[in-house]
Formats: C-alpha cells, structure tokens, sequence
C-alpha cells in the first residue's frame, strides 16, 4: 500500500509542479517587517488555481515580482544561491530536476520519467527545497529603547559625571541581506507563513537587539558629548536624530559588532525624553546661569545684580552694606565690570569753562566784546 501511495504521489506531485507560479509579497505584512518567504498567487479572479504544486518547489519559467524598496534571496536546500536588489520582474531557473517543467521547454521523459523516480524514492516527495525571500532594504520604524533606571556617562562639556533616564525609538535597517540571514535570522523564520519583525515581543531575537542598545545607550551619550569636533552639549541630544545616532550606531557595532556580523545598523534615534537625576538638573542650572553671565549680556546682567544689591545693602545695612557689597564684586572678579561714568562738575562752576564758552560766542558773533567783558568780570569776581 505504501509503494502505491508513493507512486500516486510522486506522479501528481510531477504534474502539479509542470504549472508556472506567479510569486508576489504576501498580503497583510505590517511595516516593520524585516523577511518573509515570496507567496505564489495561485488564483486570480476565480481562475488559474493551482492546489496540488509542492510548497518547496518552484517551477523553471515561474515569474518573480520585486517591488521598490525590497531584496530578493534564493535558498535551495538551505543554502542561498542568489540575491537580487534590483526592484522588476525575474524569472525563476535552476538546473534541479524537480524544478523542471515542459511548459518551460525542459522536455517530456526528463522531465516526467525522471521527476517520478526521483519523488518516488523520497516516498513521493520531491528530494529538494527551494525557496524565495523578501528582505526589507527600506529604514526599519518603531524599534523603542528605554532605561528603568539612570544611566551614568562622563561628560565632557560639563566635567563630570551625569546620569539620567532616557526613552525613545530608532531606525534600523539591513545593509548586508546576505549577512543578516547566515548569522542571525533563526532557522524557523525561513519558512512559508512566517515574518521576521524586529518589533514582534515575541521574537527572541529582536529582545536580545534591545538589550543590546540599552546596554550601549551610556557609551553612545558618551561619545556623543564627548566629541570635541562637534562641541555637543547634552542639552542638544534630543535636538540631533542623525548625530546621536551615528554615536550610538558606533557603540553598538563597538560593543556588538552589528554591521560587520550582523549586517545590521542603525540610521536615526528620536529621543522621546531625558529624566536628569538631581545632580544633573543642578549642574546644568548653574551651566545656564555662567552661560547667561557671559559676554555682553552678562555684564548688562551683573551690573543690574549689582544695582539691586546695593539697593538691598542701602535699605539694610548702610555703609557697611555698601561696602560688602564693594568686597563681593571684588572677590567675584568682577573688576573689568563696566561701571556708569561719574558725573562731571558742573559746567557752571569753573570759571575757566565760563570763559572758554563766552570767547566761543565772541568769536562766533553772538555777543558784543562789552557783553564778553561784563561775563569775564563776573567769572572772575571782580
């Protein structure tokens, strides 16, 4: 019974495998999907159903659809013989028996006689697997990362050490397909039905990505503030998507090695929030305050702090107060503050400007030599 069941299927094995397919993405794949098999679109309005081809086979003159944005990968007995990057339609061809068909012109008796002996001795199914996968070549969205506690970095820009809890999501996408699936995709994703998606909770493989960005996350703020070529302050961070990045993409291939073993990087980081510790928050009030101390408008600000004491130490504490006040500008180094000029005498007072002024108006017609005379007098008291 068993030989007849094996004859029975090698044959209608053979014949629904003469049928070409027409291999397309699948429907309903969410945007964050990395790999997923190529699916045949066995019907179409009703008609062209073919039910009884095998699922690991595909037929020679089988046309394959790549759309924008997407990678080609062929696997025969799970083994990758081909990738293609460029989006069109291909033509499926292979020197495998099982793959032969006579509606490709492989011929009658090889392609009959041989495919049945063939199938019949695996107990009438076919001796290869052959597959077709997707790869997304597009920046992979919603890939979130997030701290339960303060992570700790030296800074450079401020000179110690800072520490905060942090949030936000980033980009990821696949810069060597080939890579990525030889040394990371597990071996029950390269199969029909099934999706890789970084973003799937249940998808073990993506966990251990996350765990490996929050692990990097200190060394990339490190990198980043550190960085004497851009002069970043930590209060920029959630300003630069590309710059952080960069600096965290640097940490994890450091740490990870995701591009050169994974195939693997990161494009953009959108930092969703920044929770300062204590320590933190003060230092960086104290770093606006020197910033808001500097240059012009820092003396413009020191000089009305220094109105206002002396307003405070004249309404409290007299000449005493004014002089602390005199010794704190002192020890503050505020010594090149500019200081308001102090009035000149009064022009009325010096005899000497009296004349000056009145040989001006002699010398300009606007007085008589007797009105000069009258206002030399008068200036000098005789």
């Amino acid at each position: 019974m068993g030989l007849v069941q094996a004859v029975v299927g090698a044959v209608g094995g053979v014949l629904g495998d003469q049928w070409k397919d027409f291999y397309t993405v699948p429907a309903g794949l969410p945007s964050t999907a990395a790999l997923f098999a190529a699916v045949p679109q066995g019907t179409n309005a009703g008609r062209g159903s073919n039910t009884s081809g095998s699922s690991n086979i595909i037929t020679n003159g089988s046309k394959i659809v790549v759309p924008e944005g997407y990678g080609l990968l062929l696997m025969q007995d799970g083994a990758i013989t081909a990738f293609v990057a460029e989006p069109g339609g291909y033509e499926w061809r292979s020197d495998d028996i099982n793959s032969k068909s006579i509606f490709a012109g492989d011929g009658i008796v090889s392609t009959f006689i041989t495919q049945s002996w063939e199938r019949f001795k695996f107990g009438g199914q076919p001796g290869s697997q052959q597959a077709a996968f997707f790869v997304s070549l597009k920046e992979l969205p919603d890939n979130r990362f997030g701290t339960q506690s303060e992570i700790y970095w030296d800074d450079g820009f401020l000179n110690t050490q800072v520490g905060a809890v942090t949030r936000g999501s980033y980009t990821l996408k696949i810069v060597d397909p080939i890579l990525f699936v030889k040394n990371f995709v597990p071996a029950k994703y390269l199969a029909a039905g099934q999706v890789f998606d970084f973003t799937d909770l249940d998808n073990a493989a993506a966990t251990q990505l996350f765990n490996e960005v929050v692990g990097s996350l200190a060394p990339a703020f490190s990198l980043y503030t550190n960085d004497p070529s851009k002069g970043n302050r930590i209060t920029k961070l959630q300003q630069d998507s590309l710059g952080f990045a960069q600096s965290l993409s640097a940490a994890v291939e450091q740490g990870y090695q995701w591009s050169s073993d994974r195939g693997l990087a990161i494009v953009k980081t959108a930092i969703v929030s920044i929770e300062y510790d204590a320590n933190t928050r003060e230092l960086l009030k104290t770093v606006q305050r020197a910033d808001a101390l500097s240059g012009a408008r820092g003396n413009s600000n020191l000089q009305a702090s220094v109105a206002q004491g002396i307003q405070s130490a004249g309404e409290t504490g007299g000449a005493a107060g004014l002089m602390g006040v005199g010794m704190a500008t002192g020890m503050m180094g505020v010594g090149n503050l500019q200081q308001p000029a102090a009035p000149a005498a009064a022009a009325a007072d010096d005899p000497v400007a009296k004349l000056k002024k009145a040989k001006e108006m002699l010398d300009l017609g606007l007085i008589t030599q007797s009105d000069y005379d009258a206002l030399k007098a008068k200036a000098l008291g005789l």
